[in-house]
C-alpha cells in the first residue's frame, strides 16, 4: 500500500472517530505531537507563532544565518491535515480553549507544550530577518559582552569565539560557576575551554541592562566593574509560559514554582484527558529537547490507546532520565556529562556539534533533513 492509501485510509479512520485534540504550543514538543497525530484525530494546534523552530540550532543561525534555514519550519510544512491558530491561548475550561483572537476550541483530549515565555517574531521570514541582524551585529563589533552563563551564553561565546577568533568576548554571569544546572567537572571543563579561546568570563557579576541606550560602549557590572562592548546579548533564563493558567480550572494544578503537575502518563495530576509535556511540567529532569520529543511520544501513544478506547493498562509511562546533558563548544567540540563521565572536546562535539540534530529532527518531523522550501 502506498504513502497516499495510507494516509486515506487513516484520515477515515479520523473521521469515523472524530475526537478532536488540541495542542497548545508549537514548540519542541508541542509540534511533534501534532505531527504525529494528525491521521488519527481532529488536530489542532494554537502558538502565537507561524513556525517550529529547532531551539538549541539558533546560536550557530546567529553565527551562520543560512543555517536558519534548515531550523525555522512553518507550521503548515509538517502539519498537512490539522487547524493551526497562530494566537496565544488565555483561558481553558473543562471543554474548551479560548484565544486571544477570539477563538472557541472545544477539545476532547487537551495538551500543553507552552514552554518559556519567549519573544520572537511571528512569522518566518522575520525571524530568519532577526537572525541576519543578530549577524550583522556580531560580524560590525569588536567587542560582545554576553550576560549570562547558563547553557545558551556559554553556547553563543563558544560559537562567536571559533567564527570570530578576533572578537573581544566578554561572558559576565552572577552565579559562581558556569552551567550551573550540571555538575562542577562539566563547568570546570568548560571554563577551561573557553579561557583556551580567549574567553573572557566573569562571575558573581550581573549587568543592569535596564537604562542601556542604543549606541551605549561602556557597561557597568554590580561590583563597579566597567567593561567596554560594542553590543550584547541578553541569555538569562526566560520565565515559564504558564502564569495565564492561574485563572483557569487548572489554577490548582500549578506547584509554587508554576510548573504543571503531570503523572507517570503525563497527564495533569487527576485528571483524565489533558496532558502537558516539556520544559512547563514538574517532572524532576534537566529540562532539554531531546527529553521533551521524548516526552512527546509518550503522548501521542498514550493518546492513540485512549482515541481507539484502549484500557489503562495499555498506556505507556514516562520515565525521568538522569543527568545527561551536552553542551556545544562551536563547531567541532562539546561538553557532555553522563552519569558517571565528563569529558570535553571532539568525541561529544562529534555526537551533536557538527550538525546540532538538525537532520534528525526534520526527519521526526517527515521533512527532507537536507532540502529548504521556504
Amino acid at each position: 500500500m502506498g504513502s497516499a492509501d495510507t494516509e486515506t485510509k487513516q484520515r477515515i479512520e479520523m473521521e469515523k472517530n472524530g475526537k478532536r485534540v488540541v495542542i497548545l504550543g508549537g514548540g519542541i514538543a508541542g509540534s511533534l505531537v501534532a505531527k504525529n497525530l494528525q491521521f488519527h484525530a481532529h488536530v489542532t494546534l494554537v502558538d502565537p507563532k507561524e513556525y517550529f523552530e529547532i531551539t538549541w540550532a539558533c546560536l550557530r543561525s546567529m553565527v551562520e544565518p543560512p543555517f536558519a534555514e534548515r531550523t525555522v519550519i512553518n507550521h503548515g510544512d509538517y502539519l498537512t491535515n490539522g487547524d493551526i491558530v497562530i494566537s496565544h491561548a488565555v483561558d481553558v475550561t473543562e471543554t474548551e480553549v479560548l484565544t486571544a483572537d477570539g477563538h472557541r476550541i472545544g477539545y476532547d483530549y487537551l495538551v500543553i507544550a507552552t514552554g518559556h515565555a519567549d519573544r520572537v517574531p511571528k512569522s518566518r521570514s522575520d525571524r530568519l530577518k532577526q537572525f541576519r541582524e543578530d549577524n550583522q551585529k556580531i560580524k560590525a563589533a569588536h567587542s560582545i559582552l554576553i550576560v549570562g552563563g547558563g547553557p545558551t551564553g556559554v553556547e553563543l561565546a563558544a560559537e562567536i569565539a571559533v567564527d570570530f577568533p578576533d572578537k573581544i568576548v566578554t561572558l559576565v554571569h552572577r552565579g559562581s560557576r558556569l552551567l550551573e544546572f550540571i555538575g562542577t567537572k562539566a563547568a570546570d571543563k568548560t571554563l577551561n575551554w573557553l579561557k583556551s579561546k580567549n574567553v573572557r568570563v566573569k562571575f558573581q557579576q550581573s549587568v543592569d541592562l535596564s537604562a542601556f541606550t542604543d549606541g551605549q560602549k561602556m557597561y557597568q557590572t554590580s561590583n563597579g566593574e566597567t567593561i567596554e562592548a560594542d553590543c550584547h546579548f541578553l541569555c538569562i533564563g526566560k520565565p515559564l509560559a504558564s502564569a495565564w493558567l492561574k485563572e483557569t480550572v487548572l489554577k490548582n494544578d500549578l506547584d509554587a514554582q508554576g510548573r504543571i503537575k503531570v503523572d507517570e502518563k503525563l497527564r495533569v495530576k487527576g485528571r483524565s484527558n489533558i496532558f502537558a509535556i516539556g520544559d512547563i511540567t514538574d517532572i524532576p529532569e534537566i529540562k532539554q529537547g531531546f527529553l521533551a520529543q521524548q516526552q512527546a511520544d509518550v503522548v501521542v501513544k498514550n493518546l492513540k490507546v485512549m482515541i481507539e478506547g484502549g484500557r489503562e493498562c495499555r498506556l505507556d509511562t514516562y520515565k525521568p532520565h538522569s543527568t545527561v546533558a551536552i553542551v556545544s563548544l562551536g563547531r567541532k567540540d562539546a561538553v557532555a556529562q553522563f552519569p558517571f563521565l565528563t569529558i570535553i572536546g571532539r568525541i561529544p562535539g562529534l555526537i551533536k556539534s557538527g550538525d546540532l540534530f538538525v537532520g534528525k529532527t526534520r526527519k521526526q518531523m517527515g521533512l527532507n533533513p537536507d532540502i529548504v522550501h521556504a
